[in-house]
């Protein structure tokens, strides 16, 4: 049996405030922090506090309050500028950091973390140890943390929030009965929602839990809410929810490699004519890597590593994406102009920190060939002022599932129809016959797929074979009579691998016994 979920969540309880102190340079309650602070943000109606350390919390001011009140409050306040943008994407580097403790973590702005700890409690020595390490870890990074575990989000977020640091719930517990004593602001509900509840009488969990159906419970709470489709807008579905009744959809966070290659050199450079030979080395396998991926560099990051610990950097960005080494080369020389090596550089790394999708190019073979004879491009332009523009033609993809007319013929010169992506429906073979050919398809499996055919006098054993990948007939063009096609990629004994379709099914009623044909092979 798969093992019962667990959700671990963490709220990092000044966010905020532990970016902007790292920013600065200092520690919890030291240094600009000894002073009652606070974070503000601009509003319509003039700056609201975004968050306030300890010290300006015990002055008065919180975080949702007007400047002018908090100024009122505490005339002494020092107030430093929010930046959500960058508590976001601190936060986002935690996510990621956070994934050392589960397989994935998501993101709860603006300020917490939620992460998936199903079945490895155990290499911590157990839940408990395994909270107790997330707790030495985050104060280790100069973060106040919290945090809990409980078989759903809502749970975990609940305890978290409002109940002692380090509490669970096992999934043999009844959550609602567990966390009865919570108040009702533990569901995650907007300001608005709250009130109304307040109002109602309905101040923790228990309450709304011990409601029963009927006019005067769960229905009238229902009709109240019955236009609130967001969660945070309902209580209903938060509470359900929380007991785990209703799912709740997450999204990971996937943390994405940016392409690096570095050297790192036995003894330091000094010279620029070294240091520009380690730069073209580095470009080449720069260019391998973006190959590799399919993408371009549009911004590039050259570290250098001097012998005294100190790092220089240099960057540059791009028009448009490339993989040209020669071009990278060309723009960081006037950049290195300025660079003082010192005692040596003993290492030096080139980061891509933005690629876009760059399509594989025949640039060398153009470049081949205008070096030493008529490039592709200069031979149809020739050939086209000769022959007529109609004489010369190119195939171009066409936007259709069938393989036959998937591909259509136009001049060089005219611009390519409208695409709907690239047509990467499935995998195609590397060669397509003019002509689908028959085949006899000599025995067949239970589940349809075939294990031994004839082709051209020879009769080929299946050993590995994928599919079915089924294409239906254009209806717009094909009539209401015409078959199905069932296609498999396949693989002989032999190692060849050939793409066959069966046209119909058994018993379809729109013809006679199904027809087997090979229409393509792959390498």
């Amino acid at each position: 049996m798969p093992a019962p979920r667990r959700i671990m969540a963490i709220w990092a309880r000044e966010l905020a405030f532990d970016r902007w102190r790292q920013a600065q340079g200092c520690k919890p309650g030291e240094g600009a922090d000894a002073e009652p602070t606070v974070l503000i943000a601009e509003t319509a109606h003039g700056p609201r506090i975004d968050a306030a350390n300890a010290a300006g919390r015990a002055a008065g001011p919180a975080r949702g309050m007007m400047l002018a009140d908090a100024r009122t409050l505490c005339p002494q306040i020092v107030v430093h500028p929010g930046d959500p943008a960058a508590d976001l994407a601190f936060l986002q580097r935690l996510a990621i950091w956070a994934q050392r403790w589960g397989p994935w973590s998501a993101i709860d702005a603006p300020d917490g973390l939620l992460v998936d700890v199903s079945a490895v409690a155990h290499l911590f020595g157990g839940e408990r140890r395994l909270l107790a390490d997330v707790a030495a870890r985050t104060a280790a990074r100069g973060l106040v943390t919290s945090a809990a575990i409980a078989p759903t989000a809502g749970a975990a977020w609940a305890l978290a929030h409002y109940a002692k640091a380090g509490a669970t719930i096992s999934h043999e517990e009844d959550i609602a009965a567990r966390l009865a004593d919570l108040p009702v602001a533990a569901l995650r509900l907007d300001h608005d929602v709250l009130l109304v509840l307040r109002r109602l009488g309905l101040k923790r969990l228990g309450d709304l839990a011990g409601i029963g159906t009927g006019p005067t419970g769960r229905d009238a709470l229902h009709r109240r809410f019955r236009n609130r489709k967001s969660p945070a807008a309902n209580p209903l579905i938060r509470m359900d929810q929380l007991s785990g009744l209703v799912p709740e959809p997450l999204l990971p966070v996937i943390p994405v490699t940016q392409p690096l290659v570095q050297r790192r050199l036995m003894e330091p450079i000094r010279h620029r004519d070294l240091l520009d030979t380690v730069l073209a080395d580095l470009a080449e396998d720069m260019v391998r890597e973006l190959e590799a991926r399919g993408q371009g560099a549009r911004r590039l990051q050259l570290g250098l590593w001097r012998v005294d610990g100190e790092v220089l950097l240099r960057e540059l960005e791009l028009a448009a994406a490339t993989r040209d080494a020669a071009h990278m080369c060309r723009l960081f020389a006037a950049k290195l102009d300025d660079v003082d090596a010192g005692f040596g550089i003993e290492m030096l790394r080139l980061r891509a920190s933005w690629a876009e999708p760059l399509a594989l190019g025949q640039a060398d073979l153009e470049a081949a060939a205008e070096a030493h004879g008529t490039s592709l491009s200069a031979c149809i332009d020739r050939l086209t002022a000769r022959l007529g523009p109609e004489a010369v033609q190119r195939p171009v993809p066409h936007a259709s599932h069938l393989p036959e007319r998937a591909q259509r013929w136009q001049a060089p010169l005219a611009p390519e129809p409208a695409m709907q992506g690239e047509l990467a429906f499935h995998t195609r073979p590397i060669k397509l016959l003019d002509r689908a050919e028959r085949i006899a398809v000599l025995a067949v499996c239970e589940a349809g797929y075939p294990h031994r055919f004839r082709w051209r006098g020879e009769v080929h054993d299946i050993a590995r074979v994928e599919g079915p990948e089924r294409i239906a007939p254009e209806w717009w063009r094909e009539r209401g009579a015409t078959r199905l096609r069932d296609y498999y990629r396949v693989e002989t004994a032999s190692g060849a691998r050939y793409w066959l379709y069966r046209l119909g099914l058994p018993g379809d009623g729109r013809g006679g016994e199904p027809e087997w044909f090979l229409q393509g092979l792959f390498a």
